[in-house]
């Protein structure tokens, strides 16, 4: 974390916590904590993501095309604000607030006004992650939002241990699939036994896994010795986990909003789990961890 960083990059620290965030995107690039870093590195031979921002949709849409009020355009896997450059407008040496707003680009294929602000802080060993979107415009605003950030499997000081994921509610929550690249209506049996799962690579043969509902709004991620990260969230009530088979991370993803149904057509208002704003109106979206 020492030396000069890039003009692209805010780097953000509390007594226990180092933080980088870069300007595209907003994503964080590294969480370092008791001289480690926590986050996937983004190696591209795996994947180059670490942490990115999911906006206006989660997951992919039909042939890549979305619809908003009749209107349809090309719209990648996850949306455009992780391919995109906001604005850094506050850094502190304990947060950094990152904005985007809707450009003529943004709009051929989403033509609806909108800020999202995108808000990293640190206090102690905790890093907190919060989202909002306003709708600038004189319409309803429909969108998704979600959060993908990807750490380290092992952990660093519990590699060859098995981990876990533990659901705070000790829950049981029905399993959900992608079948190309979309949401099936299928529901599985649950993987996790009074809110616990020990994680195997071969869980995600069949990409990831999702929990439309009943994750709670917490869990742990660990092992027996070794650290433990401890995940709230607020305002996202659907869960992804993925790792890329084989691959030393797993993400562990809050959402609001998921990818459009196997079947469906391309409105982004049909899509399970859409938040549609009024005009003027705000919806806020957080989620924070703990490392322990």
């Amino acid at each position: 974390m020492d030396g000069q960083l890039p003009d692209t990059l805010t780097r953000i620290s509390s007594d226990q916590l180092d933080i980088t965030v870069s300007d595209l995107g907003a994503e964080m690039q590294s969480l370092v904590a008791h001289g480690e870093d926590y986050l996937w590195h983004g190696d591209p031979a795996w994947w180059s993501g670490r942490s990115p921002i999911l906006f206006p949709i989660v997951g992919k849409a039909p042939g890549d095309r979305v619809g908003v009020d009749g209107q349809e355009g090309e719209m990648a896997q996850h949306g455009f604000a992780r391919r995109m450059t906001f604005a850094r407008a506050k850094a502190e040496a304990t947060r950094v607030v990152h904005t985007l707003t809707d450009t003529v680009a943004t709009r051929r294929a989403y033509p609806k006004p909108f800020a999202l602000t995108v808000t990293h802080s640190v206090s102690g060993a905790t890093l907190s992650v919060s989202a909002t979107v306003a709708n600038t415009g004189r319409a309803p605003l429909p969108f998704g939002l979600g959060f993908h950030p990807a750490f380290r499997w092992p952990l660093p000081g519990a590699e060859g241990q098995a981990h876990e994921v533990t659901l705070a509610n000790r829950g049981e929550p029905a399993l959900a699939r992608l079948r190309d690249g979309l949401l099936d209506d299928q529901r599985h049996p649950s993987p996790f036994r009074r809110g616990r799962l020990t994680l195997d690579p071969a869980m995600f043969d069949a990409d990831a896994m999702i929990f439309p509902e009943g994750a709670g709004t917490g869990l742990s991620y660990g092992a027996d010795k070794g650290p433990e990260l401890t995940f709230t969230f607020d305002n996202l009530p659907n869960l992804a986990l993925w790792q890329k088979p084989g691959a030393p991370f797993l993400c562990i993803e809050p959402w609001h909003g998921m990818a459009a149904r196997h079947g469906a057509g391309p409105e982004i208002a049909a899509r399970p789990g859409t938040c549609t704003l009024a005009p003027g109106d705000v919806a806020r979206f957080r989620w924070s961890v703990t490392v322990r």
